[in-house]
């Protein structure tokens, strides 16, 4: 990066993407301060202005920093697992500029006053953007909703009660009436709980083999079915959640297909491993929900493929040795997955024929569309915030590496291509190997 005497950089050979203007050329990014000044495909063609400093993207992509709109960030209440320092710094390596974290602290997001603890956190970190979603129910118990309105004007993006699902019929629909009223998002991670209890993986022939309680893919459409009605009664904004199964995908598409106001996204996990994978007891595999069998990965992709999955988070859970390192049975859901999410998802992308732009699409616009957020694109005046990265670079995913506190994931050794290689937030590199 050469100096400069201005507050200008311009950002030249870059192959530019943005989703929101379908932009995919070489070109370059002029920044200024915090703010993008110009972009596109004519930029520095013959040179750059005097006293403009420059950084040389050597044909890299780049494109709008990605933004995880499903974070388990366990600050406050456990933060041996995982601080809002170490999450930025595993966020910008993998170069996601926004996370939005769920609700799952001690205490729950679902007072004002938390989410300002949040906002105060995010600032004194300083490293990536952190947004909180509010939970939907106080104490996410399900029961008595919390002020939804209040918490929104406090900064709140979206409400959900995280992975344990409203179950009450009747509390969500006060929640989705309450919520459509103020034309806020009801985000719902569906899985009938009843059947789900004890469960300790997919229910199917693998379960029977390790001879572990099975979760029916049923639970998750069951409830997803239920939920859509009531957004039909309501007219609500109703987001699902970490969808898994073939049945949750169409089930979803046809209430597209109705006009109703549903979204949906999936984790990598999903469209990159099954349940085979639980083989020999593996709890770095014991996600929630839990990996599915070989059909319903490959509805997931195609639900990438023709649209009906509008987005992909990583959800990132962080969990120490000690809650993953025991018998199947006792030990805790989640996997790390921000410095993974490119990668795997450019390698999805890859094997299936889906174009750059709209994989991209998935992990910035229609994220930063859903949730009003004005990050997300590459446009005159909007925040410089976007990724570097070679989408062609090979290398070996090393958990001892990651630059989250918790290790836990269950691509370890794995090769994978995409390599993040600079990622600038507010026109600050947070994570560079370009200078």
């Amino acid at each position: 990066m050469t100096a400069t005497a201005t507050d200008r950089t311009a950002y030249i050979n870059a192959r530019v993407i943005d989703p929101a203007s379908g932009l995919d050329a070489t070109g370059g990014v002029l920044i200024e301060g915090n703010k993008i000044l110009d972009v596109g495909p004519d930029l520095f063609l013959d040179d750059v202005p005097d006293g403009v400093g420059t950084v040389d993207c050597r044909g890299y992509c780049l494109a709008p920093g990605l933004i995880d709109m499903r974070v388990h960030l366990p600050e406050p209440g456990d933060e041996h697992k995982e601080s809002f320092e170490s999450a930025s710094a595993a966020a910008a390596a993998g170069g996601v500029t926004s996370i939005v974290c769920l609700p799952e602290t001690d205490p729950t997001i679902d007072d004002v006053s938390v989410v300002e603890f949040f906002a105060r956190r995010a600032r004194e970190t300083n490293i990536v953007k952190i947004y909180a979603h509010a939970a939907v129910t106080r104490g996410r118990v399900g029961k008595e909703l919390t002020e939804l309105g209040i918490l929104s004007e406090a900064g709140a993006l979206a409400f959900t009660d995280g992975d344990t699902p409203v179950a009450d019929a009747l509390v969500m629909r006060r929640a989705l009436s309450y919520a459509a009223t103020f034309g806020l998002l009801i985000i719902q991670r569906p899985e009938e709980p009843r059947l789900a209890r004890n469960g300790q993986m997919n229910e199917g022939e693998m379960s029977t083999r390790l001879g572990l309680a099975g979760i029916p893919a049923v639970a998750e459409v069951m409830m997803l079915e239920r939920d859509l009605r009531l957004v039909e009664l309501t007219g609500a904004r109703y987001h699902a959640a970490n969808v898994s199964t073939a049945a949750a995908v169409d089930a979803i598409r046809n209430a597209k297909a109705k006009g109703l106001a549903v979204t949906c996204d999936t984790a990598p996990q999903y469209f990159t491993l099954n349940d085979t994978a639980v083989m020999d007891y593996r709890t770095f595999t014991k996600v929630s929900p839990p990996l599915r069998n070989e059909a319903d990965r490959l509805a997931v992709v195609d639900g990438i493929k023709d649209g009906t999955i509008d987005v992909i988070a990583s959800d990132h859970r962080p969990q120490d040795q000690d809650s993953k390192r025991l018998p199947y049975l006792q030990a805790e859901t989640g996997i790390v997955g921000l410095e993974t999410l490119l990668p795997l998802t450019l390698m999805m992308g890859a094997g299936t024929g889906i174009g750059m732009l709209d994989l991209l699409k998935r992990l910035t616009l229609a994220p930063a569309d859903l949730l009003g957020m004005k990050e997300g694109r590459l446009a005159t005046g909007l925040p410089a915030d976007f990724t570097i990265f070679d989408p062609d670079c090979e290398w070996v995913v090393d958990a001892d590496k990651l630059q989250s506190k918790s290790k836990n994931t269950p691509f370890d050794e794995m090769r994978v291509t995409g390599m993040p290689i600079c990622t600038v937030v507010g026109g600050r590199h947070v994570y560079s190997q370009l200078d």
